[in-house]
């Protein structure tokens, strides 16, 4: 049986424990468009902050819908990923932990996913 989508997944960075999902969501208008969210959070619960990834829909990006598998990020010219793969999100996590820190060490950091995305498919390919 496939595995929910909305529950939290488990991975384990440098021998520290996190917790992932992803969600889809809406922006509100006027502009609206769709959003996914990759959220991980340290384990135990209550250790550290929440680090997301937005990536906002937008001209040249799309995020999974209709026509499109239920991780899909991804912007023309570049490529696309797939958030649900445990390989993409320990590699979001890594470059993030090298930009901003450890999220273990703060309440939460949001970031635009957009800005890895570059570097995650000539990686991930």
């Amino acid at each position: 049986m496939p595995r929910s989508p909305k529950k939290a997944r488990r991975l384990v960075a440098d021998g520290r424990a996190y917790l992932w999902t992803v969600r889809h969501g809406h922006r509100v208008l006027p502009d609206g468009g769709c959003r996914k969210t990759l959220t991980l959070w340290p384990e135990p619960s209550g250790s550290g902050g929440a680090l997301r990834f937005v990536f906002d829909e937008g001209p040249g990006r799309y995020v999974a819908g209709f026509t499109t598998g239920s991780g899909e990020v991804g912007e023309n010219g570049v490529g696309a990923l797939n958030l649900h793969e445990p390989g993409t999100v320990r590699f979001l996590l890594d470059a993030a932990r090298a930009r901003a820190g450890d999220p273990a060490q703060r309440r939460e950091t949001r970031l635009d996913g957009w800005d890895f995305l570059k570097e995650a498919v000539a990686v991930r390919g």
